[in-house]
């Protein structure tokens, strides 16, 4: 697959998806980069921005097996992997898999749930497998975590784990829509009942799974020149020596970086990638692995633009 075919495809996922979907552009494009990445995302925004239906579309569009698990505070890891239950016609234990084995899946506002529940997800966020009763039993290999949260309520939620945290590609902060989207939204399902799934929508599969497993590993094969490796290792490197954090970025955050800068290169339709793939990346990437000094917390300063500072003090090569 070329880098042109890979740009062509990206648009047709995007039309797809804006059957349902008003506005939210750069969202989309951090769902694709993380889709052809190996990355996972956590949407944050207020309710009513349409991340369920986005996840849905998405995965609609792209053909994927979804899943969607509604985190509360009683959700138990077993909801969620499944467990071994006794048949008693055969005398034998039988796996009852739960909602993580699929595609994408959707976790519903996972700040609601206990850091023992979420922690359910990290072996399957990382290795695309889960153990059960000592048993490893393989996910997909298209294994995708799409987690919404609401910033505005304290109330009922817990804090997401580091490692946890760790694992998520992107935090990308989903926004109310311009007062025109707004206005588009309110004329396309002010006379419906409820939320209109996909298939109502006239939302289908653009792409097989051999075009997509292609289109894969055309991205993996995208060139990343020596300079730019060492660009994005001094930039990660460089939160952990800011006096403003107490806690920087891992290895892991690069090696997401760089794996989603190929990706938005190929998106793009390049088949090399330039420092502007990792500047405008860098903040999706970087946001939820930094914690704030108490000094920074006083001075108001926001993550954002601290690692916007890093971006600019950070020479990139020319």
């Amino acid at each position: 697959m070329t880098p042109d075919d890979l740009r062509a495809l990206a648009s047709t996922i995007r039309g797809e998806v804006a059957k349902a979907i008003v506005g939210q552009d750069t969202v989309v494009d951090h769902l694709l980069i993380a889709l052809f990445s190996g990355g996972h995302v956590l949407l944050e925004g207020p309710p009513g921005t349409a991340k369920t239906l986005l996840a849905q579309s998405f995965a609609a569009t792209l053909g994927l097996d979804y899943g969607r698990i509604q985190f509360t505070p009683d959700l138990l890891p077993g909801d969620i992997l499944g467990s071994n239950l006794f048949n008693f016609q055969t005398s034998q234990f039988t796996l009852t898999r739960g909602a993580i084995f699929c595609e994408l899946l959707l976790a519903d506002e996972i700040n609601r749930t206990p850091p023992k529940t979420q922690a359910a997800l990290l072996e399957a966020m990382q290795e695309r497998r889960v153990t059960l009763d000592g048993v490893g039993h393989a996910l997909s290999d298209r294994f995708t975590v799409i987690a919404t949260q609401n910033p505005i309520e304290s109330q009922g939620v817990y804090p997401l784990p580091e490692a946890q945290l760790d694992r998520f590609l992107f935090k990308v902060l989903v926004d109310y829509p311009d007062a025109d989207q707004e206005a588009q939204i309110v004329r396309r399902y002010a006379t419906g009942q409820g939320t209109p799934r996909p298939a109502e929508l006239g939302i289908g599969a653009v792409i097989g799974k051999d075009q997509l497993a292609q289109a894969i590993a055309a991205t993996g094969a995208v060139t990343m020149a020596d300079s730019v490796v060492d660009y994005v290792v001094r930039l990660v490197r460089a939160t952990r020596e800011s006096g403003d954090l107490v806690s920087g970025a891992s290895p892991r955050a690069a090696v997401l970086l760089a794996g989603a800068a190929r990706a938005r290169a190929a998106l793009d339709g390049r088949d090399y990638v330039v420092p502007d793939d990792v500047k405008a990346l860098a903040t999706a990437v970087l946001r939820h692995r930094l914690l704030l000094s108490p000094a920074a917390e006083i001075e108001g300063r926001a993550v954002e633009a601290i690692v916007a500072d890093l971006v600019t003090r950070t020479e990139a090569p020319r």
